[in-house]
C-alpha cells in the first residue's frame, strides 16, 4: 500500500526533517546517511493495517525499518504449544526490525502491528552490501542494538521491581518510542496507541488484573484513591495518554 500523506508526514521523513527517537537507528545515522538508504527503498515503503503481520517469517528475504506506528514482537523460545512462554517486546519509529535475518537469513519473529504501521522494507543482500559499504552506517545499526538490549533489560528484565514501577517504565518507553505529541489544547501530553492492557501483561509477565489495578491508580485523582493529584493517565480501548511524563519517569526511577 502506498503511504497514507493523512497518517504519516511523508515528506518530512523521507527528506530527513522528522526527529527520531533518541538512539534509535535513524536517529544514530550520522549526516548524508538516511538519503542513501531513501534513494534506494523509499519508494518500496509500505503501510500496514492494524493487526497485519509484517513479512518477517523464514522465507522472506527482507527487513524492515520503521518510520511510523508500532509493532509488537513475539518470540517462542520453547515452542508454540499452548501455555509455552513467550517474549513479547514493542518496537516504534525509527527502529530496524528482523536485524537476525542479516546473519542468519531464515531467521523469523512474529511482528504484529498494533497501529498502522509505515515500514520501508530493505532486501536482506542489498541491506548487507550497504552495511559493508558504509562502515558508518553499520556502526549505526550497532549501536542502536546495543542500546535497544540495554533497554529491554532495564524495561522488561527487572523482576524484582515493584509491577507500579515496572508498568510506568514500561509507559514512559512507549511514549518515547511511538507517542504522538497532544494537541495546543493538551501541550505536554503523549498519546500511545496500539497497546491494550493483555500486551503489556504479556510483555512484563504481570497478570493482567495487576496491569488494570497499576492503570487504574494512574488514571484515578489522589482525592479518589489514587497516586497523583490529578492522575498521570488517560486510558481507552488500545490507547493511552500521558499527562505527565515527568511524573511516571519519577516512579519508574527511570534517568
Amino acid at each position: 500500500m502506498v503511504p497514507k500523506v493523512d497518517a504519516f508526514r511523508a515528506g518530512d521523513v523521507l527528506n530527513g526533517r522528522q526527529t527520531m527517537p533518541a538512539r534509535s537507528f535513524l536517529d544514530q545515522l550520522p549526516p548524508g546517511s538516511w538519503p542513501l538508504l531513501v534513494g534506494k527503498w523509499g519508494a518500496e515503503s509500505r503501510v500496514h493495517e492494524r493487526d497485519e503481520e509484517l513479512p518477517l517469517g523464514p522465507a522472506d528475504e527482507q527487513v524492515h525499518i520503521v518510520l511510523g506506528g508500532c509493532v509488537r514482537q513475539e518470540r517462542h523460545p520453547f515452542g508454540t504449544a499452548e501455555g509455552a512462554p513467550k517474549i513479547t517486546r514493542f518496537r516504534g519509529v525509527g527502529q530496524l526490525l528482523g536485524e537476525a535475518k542479516l546473519i542468519e537469513p531464515a531467521a523469523a519473529v512474529r511482528t504484529t502491528c498494533l497501529t498502522t504501521t509505515w515500514v520501508m522494507p530493505c532486501p536482506v543482500p542489498g541491506m548487507n552490501l550497504l552495511l559493508r559499504r558504509h562502515p558508518h552506517i553499520q556502526l549505526a545499526l550497532l549501536r542502536s542494538l546495543e542500546d535497544r538490549n540495554r533497554t529491554d533489560e532495564m524495561i522488561y528484565g527487572t523482576m524484582t521491581r515493584p509491577p507500579l514501577e515496572r508498568v510506568c517504565g514500561l509507559l514512559v518507553h512507549l511514549a518515547e518510542v511511538a507517542g504522538t505529541a497532544g494537541s495546543d489544547d493538551d501541550p505536554g501530553h503523549l498519546t500511545i496507541l496500539g497497546p491494550s492492557q493483555k500486551d503489556i501483561a504479556d510483555a512484563l509477565l504481570l497478570g493482567v488484573s495487576t496491569v488494570e489495578h497499576t492503570l487504574r491508580l494512574l488514571r484515578t485523582p489522589a482525592g479518589q484513591g489514587g497516586l497523583f493529584p490529578d492522575g498521570v493517565l488517560r486510558s481507552g480501548y488500545r490507547r493511552f495518554v500521558v499527562t505527565d511524563l515527568p511524573s511516571l519517569r519519577a516512579v519508574a526511577r527511570l534517568s
